[in-house]
């Protein structure tokens, strides 16, 4: 039906009604698929809208405090609240005081400031984010920032505040995904830095097919490294290895290690040249 053959206050309505559906349908609500909601903090920005009410729609930020100004109710507290119930809380307002008698609030999270988060390091899109669902973990963080770089490490690091003390919680990533407890997925709070750091590295030299640097997976043994070198060149020979390893104290000290010897971060396994 054409808008032009309707009376002009059902046009007008109609036309209202229009407009409302467009912008709820611009900007989505923060709602995780598991119905988790987003918890309002200071410095977000809310977009409030009364239907056929022009007047009491609004743009407004939220302060340190947690609060809002709003048009006939003045101070309204929103922070820790989720959209819901901030629509609740003014629809009330409006309607206890006479206000309006049956009004139509819709909220809209248009920025998020609060209750953000870092991930720093070896991530493909290192950066600060938003805690956009309650109860956010660290895997969704990591997903969010585009996963582990190729450079990265397995284990990364959380640093945070729980309960006004300082936290450090190293996770195994591949093992969130394997036979380790959900529990091993820590939920975020607002501070928290994910750093992913550099992979272990080892480095092999001398009569070798491949020498330099590689990264040292998981369990490594100096067979392993070895065959990942490309074996020894014709000149070269199993025998004699030599690793070269920072010891705890410091010192570089050498060793003679078999080829089922498990490497460690840093080592430089030298390959000798055959005496025959």
């Amino acid at each position: 039906m054409s808008l032009a053959i309707l009376p002009a206050w059902a046009g007008r309505a109609l036309r209202a009604l229009l407009l409302l559906v467009a912008a709820l349908s611009a900007a989505p609500r923060l709602v995780a698929a598991d119905g988790r909601d987003y918890a309002i903090g200071p410095g977000d920005v809310l977009r409030i809208t009364v239907f056929q009410n022009a007047d009491l729609s609004l743009e407004t930020r939220v302060s340190e405090s947690g609060q809002i100004s709003y048009p006939l109710l003045g101070t309204v507290a929103v922070g820790g609240k989720n959209v819901t119930q901030v629509e609740a809380s003014i629809a009330k307002g409006l309607r206890d005081g006479n206000f309006l008698k049956q009004p139509q609030v819709t909220v809209l999270v248009t920025q998020v400031r609060a209750n953000q988060v870092s991930a720093l390091g070896q991530v493909n899109r290192p950066g600060r984010y938003p805690i956009d669902v309650v109860g956010m973990r660290l895997s969704e963080l990591l997903a969010q920032a585009g996963g582990i770089a190729p450079g990265g490490a397995d284990v990364v690091t959380l640093t945070g505040e729980r309960d006004g003390k300082p936290i450090r919680l190293e996770v195994d990533v591949p093992a969130l995904y394997g036979r380790s407890p959900r529990g091993d997925d820590p939920v975020l709070r607002a501070g928290d830095v994910l750093f992913v750091d550099r992979a272990p590295m080892v480095y092999i030299y001398g009569e070798v097919q491949r020498p330099g640097a590689m990264r040292l997976e998981r369990d490594m043994s100096v067979m392993q490294a070895l065959a990942t070198g490309g074996g020894p060149t014709l000149r070269g020979t199993e025998r004699g290895l030599r690793v070269h390893r920072r010891g705890d104290d410091g010192r570089l000290e050498v060793v003679q290690p078999s080829m089922d010897d498990r490497l460690r971060d840093g080592d430089v396994v030298f390959v000798r040249e055959s005496l025959f």
